[in-house]
């Protein structure tokens, strides 16, 4: 907020309580020359007016009101930039990376600043760092078959991996499918933890200026062929002639990296399950701009026992129940 504008907040809010305060003053006086308790000579269907002054409960309570309000601007941030006498503040205001985020925690804690969100979770971690310890002991394929520790992995999973791969875990356009056993970079334990650790960096380039449009129209031929589709025979075999580019990645027999112990992720094309789609025009828009997929790194943002929780979750949406 502008200092101007803050000015105008302040003011405003100053003088609507000075107004108020004065308000609730003069109406604690007499002003009709007529006695409490005396009638002020109005009638109106039966019912007279008389001179009564405030009830003490109403006056009483008005002012305990008033005191918390200026209590409270004093003390809490909200009157236009004025930060409050207590220091307090819901959250780390302006951050825009987990580093800056960590670094402003360690200032405020440093300069006794009350944070709502850091005190919430030093309290979560408090009680709740015990429990994540103690599964994190076990294995993945035990936590992976453990009621209780799929249930808390499942709620993990919905905070923190169901915006992208859906709350069933089933995925969409360019978003893995978890429940099924077609995986990029492995589907062992060790492999899952990895990629939830450390994130995954997809690379596959685009091959338009080295193909060509109709180099990039027989490639897809090809590729679509190895899927067993119907395609112009003449493409896929011009396709296939050029596929020695993909192989590295991919394998000369197209079943990707993982097939191969490849360490890049290339997905198998033989089995017909695409993460872009697997239309013609779908898999010519690959082949032309590429791929740059990013699955985040969660190690710093969950820490390690959470992440060991969360995989065996994982995990355990596609293994055979």
């Amino acid at each position: 907020m502008t200092s101007f504008w803050s000015i105008w907040v302040i003011v405003l809010t100053l003088a609507c309580l000075a107004l108020i305060f004065g308000l609730l003053l003069w109406n604690l006086k007499n002003y009709v020359g007529v006695k409490e308790g005396e009638s002020c000579g109005h009638e109106f269907d039966g019912i007279e007016e008389i001179n009564n002054p405030l009830p003490k409960w109403w006056t009483y309570m008005f002012f305990a009101t008033f005191v918390w309000a200026v209590y409270y601007l004093a003390a809490y941030p909200g009157l236009g930039n004025w930060q409050g006498l207590a220091k307090w503040t819901s959250s780390n205001q302006g951050v825009t990376s987990l580093a800056e985020s960590k670094k402003a925690t360690e200032e405020a804690l440093a300069a006794g600043e009350k944070v709502q969100l850091d005190q919430e979770i030093i309290a979560a971690e408090e009680r709740f760092g015990p429990i994540f310890e103690a599964f994190a002991k076990q294995d993945i394929e035990t936590l992976a078959k453990d009621e209780k520790a799929l249930e808390i992995g499942q709620r993990l999973f919905s905070q923190n991996c169901a915006q992208c791969h859906g709350s069933d875990a089933r995925g969409g356009t360019g978003f893995p499918n978890l429940t099924d056993k077609d995986w990029l970079y492995g589907g062992t334990p060790d492999k899952i933890k990895e990629t939830l650790l450390h994130g995954r960096i997809a690379a596959m380039p685009p091959w338009k200026a080295a193909l060509g449009e109709q180099g990039v129209k027989e490639m897809t031929a090809f590729v679509l062929s190895l899927s067993g589709r119907k395609v112009n025979q003449k493409d896929a075999d011009a396709g296939k002639a050029k596929f020695a580019m993909c192989a590295a990645c991919h394998g000369m027999d197209g079943k990707g990296s993982v097939a191969h112990n490849l360490p890049f992720g290339a997905p198998n094309l033989t089995d017909n399950i695409w993460l872009y789609g697997g239309s013609q025009r779908a898999v010519e828009e690959t082949l032309n701009n590429g791929r740059a997929g990013v699955m985040p790194a969660w190690k710093d943002i969950l820490g390690e026992d959470k992440v060991h929780l969360l995989t065996a979750y994982v995990y355990s949406l596609s293994q055979d129940k």
